[in-house]
């Protein structure tokens, strides 16, 4: 790896790109530390202090704000990062195999591909609207933070009033200038896509995590010491090892197309592969599944902390601690069930054999036709189950090193679950793009 950016280096094209890349990188994370107008940032940080010491907050919340890069407990012109893009996109995907519209344009190639992105692009702002003014009031509720900051004290007033300005134009301005900084974020990550190196959404969201691994790191240093930081990072190495085996493990469907006489010329008589990969549904089932277990804690913060009763009092204790073993089991099933359903709408069997057969590839030993789609479907309820197994293993990995490092103190573990999946995939994906982009520049052939 060390030695294609090295190499990249040395190329003039390509190292232009890699400081373009480095220097949007830059403007992102201006943006992710600048406060949004109206906020007050020394009551901010009092309200994070605050939040820390009493160990106050949820796993949820704490996944979001490493997404955002710490950005969206900050409130953060960039406060509310990729999250809204990445959620339009998966209810985009999810909706093309419900609306034929939208299939249809999926078959189009480029130009209906460019159509559902701009889609993508108005329901992403949608959603920073919508999301942008919950956040707003949670901070003016001061259940941002937990409970930890309330706002009737004038050192943890996250949105300060009695400014002369209205309260309405505040929050106003406060929602818009989130919701502009949705549309940099997107526009920053296609000038990476389109100028720079790798998938610029997901080079994005892979700053946003890589930026919150050294303090979160160095929490766990102090406040359990330098044996248990060590033995951390040891297990870190080990989950990252593994991570990387399995994304890059694959079933291969072997394909023998056959030979075609077209005019005077013979195509065909080639033999290749249907990748399987055992990850196929990537890190999608985590963010569906990350995402329903936040509603609970939603729930919860719209009403005081000491003033539960009943059933909330169950929901805070089973649904919202990342400690409870009914978490820790619901979190699982939900990914092992997401797992499967986003594989069988995203994969279809039936299309592929259908594609197979129009163009004469059969898999060898199996009929074209139905018989190929029912062996495809086979395989592929075969493989999923590892695949959902790992998934559902990784993700709850950090609720068990919550016990682990202490029963009643919760700290936030950044090195495992969806944190390790992205960054891994994304790192793979732009290692992979740089060294073809290489081979492309240096290939010499047999001939010198």
């Amino acid at each position: 790896m060390l030695s294609a950016f090295s190499s990249a280096f040395r190329t003039p094209d390509l190292r232009k790109k890699l400081l373009f890349t480095v220097a949007i990188i830059a403007v992102y994370r201006l943006g992710a530390t600048l406060p949004s107008p109206g906020v007050s940032y020394t009551n901010v940080q009092n309200c994070l202090d605050a939040m820390s010491s009493s160990n106050a907050g949820g796993g949820v919340m704490n996944l979001l704000n490493l997404f955002s890069g710490g950005a969206l407990l900050q409130l953060a012109v960039f406060a509310l990062g990729i999250m809204p893009y990445i959620t339009a996109s998966i209810i985009l995907q999810l909706l093309t195999v419900v609306i034929p519209r939208l299939e249809q344009l999926r078959k189009e190639g480029q130009s209906g591909q460019a159509k559902i992105t701009q889609y993508t692009r108005y329901l992403t702002l949608g959603l920073a609207v919508l999301q942008s003014s919950a956040f707003v009031a949670l901070a003016r509720s001061g259940q941002l933070f937990a409970g930890a900051c309330p706002q009737d004290q004038s050192n943890f007033a996250i949105i300060p009033k009695g400014t002369g300005i209205p309260d309405w134009l505040t929050l106003t301005v406060l929602v818009i200038t989130m919701t502009a900084g949705t549309g940099v974020v997107m526009w920053l990550g296609e000038l990476i896509t389109d100028r720079g190196v790798g998938n610029g959404m997901s080079v994005l969201i892979f700053t946003s995590i890589a930026a919150r691994l050294p303090s979160e790191g160095w929490s766990i240093k102090e406040s359990q010491g330098w044996g248990k930081f060590w033995l951390v990072i040891a297990l870190v190495l080990l989950v990252i090892a593994a991570v990387v085996f399995i994304e890059q493990a694959q079933r291969r469907i072997p394909v023998q197309y056959a030979k075609r006489m077209i005019g005077r010329k013979m195509y065909g008589g080639t033999s290749t592969y249907i990748p399987l990969k055992v990850n196929q549904a990537g890190v999608v089932p985590v963010i569906f599944a990350s995402s329903l277990l936040y509603l609970p804690n939603l729930y919860l913060r719209f009403f005081n902390p000491n003033e539960l009763k009943g059933y909330q009092l169950w929901i805070q204790d089973n649904l919202v601690d990342p400690t409870s073993w009914i978490y820790i089991g619901t979190y699982f099933l939900m990914i092992i069930f997401f797992t499967y359903f986003y594989v069988s709408i995203t994969f279809n069997p039936t299309e592929v054999a259908e594609n197979m057969k129009k163009y004469g590839g059969f898999v060898p030993g199996i009929r074209p036709g139905k018989p190929t789609a029912d062996y495809l479907d086979f395989i592929l309820s075969r493989i999923t189950l590892p695949g959902a197994l790992y998934l559902g293993l990784i993700s709850v990995l950090p609720n068990f090193f919550f016990i682990w490092l202490d029963q009643d103190q919760y700290v936030n573990f950044p090195f495992g679950g969806t944190a390790v999946l992205i960054m891994v995939g994304v790192g793979l994906e732009t290692v992979k793009q740089i060294e073809s982009q290489l081979m492309q520049r240096n290939y010499e052939g047999f001939l010198r």
